[in-house]
């Protein structure tokens, strides 16, 4: 066994390899690290009535409260869990060294010593022997899903969570194979989501790149839908950008501007119920422009003098946030805390978060822990912002493919004593989430021990360290993938029964079958803290 240092480069890093293709589309600059998103975002328009908030917490005059709901505006609300995935673009490590894999038995039916070396881990840190310093075993369980006990994940999100907010949480993981550094994946569920109800006040779905799906990877193609397409957020000032509710805040007192929008709102209606536009579709119109000035109206009663902006929120940035202020400088947490900001506030449903530089392979160890380290991070503030609102929230990890070691130690300080990545190897690929439950950790579904350990871990790996690709739907299959987190989704909402109508073309299956995919007991009940 040769033992290398290995200086880790920056965590922003481009990242190039001579044996593959250069860059040339948006997803091939940002897998290498070489772009963080760029875009801009539209405020709401006069003409965007058909935006469907989760909730209205606005006092409009009694008159126009009772219009809400015919232009859209709905005060009850979906009802959903917050959900917020991950998309580390380039093929990053999951499996094994981060979360672990193991054979039929779950997690912890652990596989050979060379498949764990496969998986970047050396005979010494396998997950079956006990560290020599601290005799206890190479594997941690303090959030439910069990980890390596030295996975840079795991060092994040414990970095981030407190312990109150750790004995809330629970996961599973996904043996899934997927091509390497391809945007072809199909990987992301953000349209799924839509299409099964999930939406906030402001948005339906947001992601931090400007591509179809929000993300690096593609969402599949039968769930998508033009109309719910996400809307580009990377940075703070997208979403203080999402609401101008014009001039007449700084003109006047908030209940008098407030006055002056209801009595425009009201002028427009007299006006135009004595209009005829000579067009078939005259009461449409008609309800566009009159649902246009309403939704102004009631923009500014909920927001008019209320920040939505991530930097404003105690929580998230400054002496008590899961965040400091220099922190709002790394590009990664500022997306993050833009995007958790907006989904656990209800403003928009969904979201995607992507980190680009995964493709780390040939870098050292080291540079694949860093980066791996700050993703940990990114989960931890998410699980501890959701706990600060007392809000659940689904949190979904993967990439487009994955990699394997060549058993070379990088003996460096970030290296830890762990073997190199060498090569990509999308049979050595996972994805994996984890919920958390303000009301108690998530349980998992099975009657004894051993069923929920399968639960855990949906399919399987082999001994030698790759996925069995027969072990479930997922394994080798993208698009079922997906399938299978959504299903595990509607199940926390105990509304599985409910996901071969949302979906009626899935290729999952019915009854048994889909039982045999959900790993936990409903956590809601129709509604949020149900």
């Amino acid at each position: 066994m040769k033992k290398m240092p290995f200086n880790p480069l920056d965590p922003d890093a481009p990242l190039l390899h001579p044996d593959h293709p250069r860059p040339k589309s948006r997803r091939d600059f940002l897998r290498a690290g070489l772009i963080s998103g760029v875009g801009t975002v539209m405020g709401p328009t006069i003409f965007s009535m058909f935006a469907n908030p989760r909730a209205a917490y606005a006092a409009l005059s009694p008159d126009l409260d009772g219009l809400r709901a015919g232009c859209g505006i709905t005060v009850a609300g979906a009802g959903k869990i917050p959900f917020i995935c991950i998309d580390l673009a380039g093929g990053g490590n999951i499996a094994g060294s981060n979360v672990l894999v193991g054979k039929q038995g779950g997690q912890l039916d652990f596989l050979t010593t060379e498949g764990y070396a496969k998986l970047g881990l050396p005979g010494d840190m396998v997950p079956s022997v006990n560290d020599p310093v601290t005799n206890l075993p190479h594997y941690n369980t303090e959030l439910g899903l069990a980890f390596h006990s030295d996975s840079a994940f795991l060092r994040g999100i414990l970095e981030k969570t407190s312990p109150a907010t750790r004995a809330n949480i629970n996961g599973a993981v996904i043996p899934a194979r997927s091509e390497n550094d391809t945007s072809n994946n199909p990987h992301n569920p953000m349209y799924g989501l839509a299409k099964y109800g999930v939406k906030g006040e402001l948005l339906t779905t947001i992601g931090t790149s400007t591509s179809e799906s929000g993300g690096n990877s593609m969402a599949p193609m039968a769930m998508m839908d033009p109309t719910a397409r996400p809307t580009k957020i990377d940075r703070p000032s997208d979403v203080t950008g999402l609401v101008d509710v014009g001039d007449l805040v700084g003109l006047l007192q908030p209940d008098e501007a407030l006055k002056v929008m209801e009595s425009v709102y009201r002028l427009s209606d007299q006006k135009m119920g004595r209009v005829n536009t000579n067009l078939s579709t005259d009461a449409i119109v008609k309800n566009m422009v009159k649902c246009g000035y309403l939704k102004s109206a009631d923009l500014f009663d909920r927001f008019g003098t209320t920040p939505i902006g991530p930097l404003e929120d105690p929580d998230i940035v400054g002496a008590t946030g899961v965040f400091s202020a220099e922190d709002m400088g790394d590009r990664e947490f500022s997306k993050t805390a833009s995007v958790m900001k907006l989904v656990m506030n209800g403003y928009a449903g969904a979201g995607t978060i992507s980190m680009g530089g995964y493709d780390y392979h040939g870098q050292g160890r080291s540079t694949g822990e860093v980066r791996d380290l700050r993703a940990g991070r990114c989960m931890g503030a998410i699980l501890e912002y959701a706990a600060r609102l007392n809000m659940p929230v689904m949190l979904y990890v993967f990439s487009d493919g994955a990699l394997s070691s060549n058993g070379m130690v990088d003996n460096s300080v970030d290296g830890r004593g762990k073997f190199m990545w060498a090569s990509d190897n999308q049979s050595t690929a996972a994805s994996f989430f984890l919920v958390y439950n303000p009301n108690g950790r998530p349980q998992l579904m099975g009657a004894s021990p051993t069923e929920q350990a399968r639960k855990q871990q949906i399919g399987y790996f082999r001994a030698s360290g790759d996925v069995e690709s027969s072990s479930s739907p997922a394994a080798n299959n993208v698009n079922l993938l997906v399938e299978t987190v959504l299903l595990n989704y509607m199940a926390l909402h105990d509304e599985q029964d409910q996901f071969s109508t949302v979906f009626p073309t899935n290729g999952l299956g019915s009854g048994g079958v889909l039982d045999s995919l959900i790993a936990f007991q409903p956590i809601v009940n129709g509604r949020i803290g149900g």
